[in-house]
């Protein structure tokens, strides 16, 4: 499971993605994060504090920057070409908070067909006529998004 969201996040986000992180590795996912700052490290940190293992898939080629709660750190100098390694990745991709590197998480997994990318706050996406964008789940907290993933129907 990959929670994405912005380095740079307010204290709403950060608490939203601590508890999603805490969630998922009590439920035994494998969490998935960029592995730096902000909404990232909230979601590392919520998965370590439960158990969890959590892999952080870095930018740089080294491991320099990588947060203190990642159980497993891949450094893979692609920039933010690792965003596509993260969705990539994961059963279902998770995002919290808006950036512009988050709304690039979120359009790769939808083309990778992720679906449901399930949306926690940040910027809501819609079509053209104003409507939500069709297989872009939106939940109201934590337990709600770990829910919309369907994987523990």
């Amino acid at each position: 499971m990959a929670v994405c969201g912005p380095a740079e996040c307010t204290e709403r986000d950060w608490d939203r993605a601590h508890e999603t992180g805490r969630l998922l590795a009590g439920r035994g996912a494998v969490v998935l994060c960029g592995g730096h700052g902000g909404v990232m490290a909230a979601a590392a940190a919520g998965a370590r504090a439960a158990g969890g293992t959590v892999v952080g898939v870095l930018p740089a080629a080294d491991r320099s920057a990588a947060g203190p709660d990642l159980t497993v750190v891949l450094p893979t100098g692609l920039g933010q070409a690792r965003n596509n390694v993260i969705v990539n990745a994961a059963d279902a991709v998770i995002v919290v908070g808006g950036s512009w590197g988050t709304l690039s998480e979120l359009a790769l997994a939808m083309r990778a067909g992720r679906v449901p990318v399930v949306q926690l706050g940040g910027w809501l996406v819609h079509d053209e006529d104003g409507r939500p964008v069709a297989g872009i789940a939106h939940a109201t907290d934590p337990a709600d998004a770990v829910r919309a993933t369907g994987l523990w129907d």
